[in-house]
């Protein structure tokens, strides 16, 4: 009976840990999500100054 019992604690702690750890893991996916969302608002506006100035750059360069 002694064993049964610890084992049932054994097994409820595991859960409770893996909640936790799942509930982290949550957590961190949710702020990589919003870091990514920041960082291409941030970066939109130098990629498109250096597509526009290779557009410049080709023009520049062709040919007449």
């Amino acid at each position: 009976m002694l064993l049964l019992v610890v084992w049932v604690v054994v097994v409820v702690l595991a859960l409770v840990v893996l909640g936790a750890v799942a509930y982290g893991v949550q957590g961190a996916r949710t702020r990589l999500a919003r870091e990514i969302t920041a960082f291409e608002r941030e970066v939109r506006p130098l990629l498109t100054e250096a597509q526009a100035a290779g557009a410049r750059l080709e023009q520049v360069q062709k040919p007449s």
